[in-house]
């Protein structure tokens, strides 16, 4: 794959599943917090992963999935507190540091555009040490819509000087490329294997990211 980089002023890049492995978070809502919510219970992890699953499956898509409040609220589990229990976890896609790097000597504008709560948000910056990389970090949770919501995106225009049609944006959901390829982000890529300990996905509806390198030519 080669990109049109002269053709492209700003990089809008996702963080969970696109710059940092998304195994950190399959791990920790599919396998620690079942388990942590099983004990608090006095249940065994396979009573309580259906119910989990739903309440999981009626927030998707919507900005309640991805906000802490709430499922700390929902769950009566400290959340965050949590999350830092398995911190070590938190890491990198291979060549994401040096696709940043690149972006960072370019002369690209280059901002994190993210569903994660501010609180996830701060302590994964904090372990991967990225945020010297982007022009602005720009979280959902800023403007009360998650990235699926067209209104994200009309919201976002307000607050960057940036051409759609001259924008990339990188990230692991159809979902939200959807809402992107709507709004008029003119050069979109689907990452492939979001979580490094899963197979890749070889069918989408835009081109597919397989790993950084194939479009760092040209950069």
């Amino acid at each position: 794959m080669s990109l049109a980089w002269s053709e492209i002023d700003a990089v809008f890049l996702d963080m969970d599943g696109t710059l940092l492995d998304l195994h950190f978070d399959n791990y920790f809502w599919l396998e620690y917090l079942p388990h942590v919510y099983a004990k608090k219970h006095g249940k065994t992890v396979a009573q309580v992963t259906p119910d989990l699953l739903a309440m999981m499956k009626s927030a998707e898509g919507s900005l309640n999935w991805y906000c802490l409040d709430y499922w700390t609220t929902t769950l009566d589990l400290n959340i965050v507190s949590m999350k830092k229990e398995v911190d070590h976890l938190i890491a990198m896609r291979p060549q994401a540091s040096e696709f940043l790097e690149a972006l960072h000597a370019s002369d690209k504008k280059v901002y994190m555009i993210t569903n994660a709560h501010h609180d996830a948000l701060e302590l994964k910056l904090e372990k991967a040490q990225i945020s010297h990389y982007f022009d602005d970090l720009v979280s959902s949770h800023q403007f009360g819509h998650a990235k699926e919501a067209q209104t994200f995106w009309y919201k976002l225009e307000d607050i960057l000087n940036f051409d759609p049609r001259r924008t990339l944006f990188i990230d692991d959901s159809k979902a939200v490329l959807d809402a992107a390829h709507e709004y008029g982000i003119g050069h979109l890529l689907f990452v492939s294997q979001p979580d490094m300990r899963l197979p890749g996905r070889s069918h989408s509806d835009y081109p597919i990211l397989y790993e950084f390198g194939e479009i760092m030519r040209g950069l």
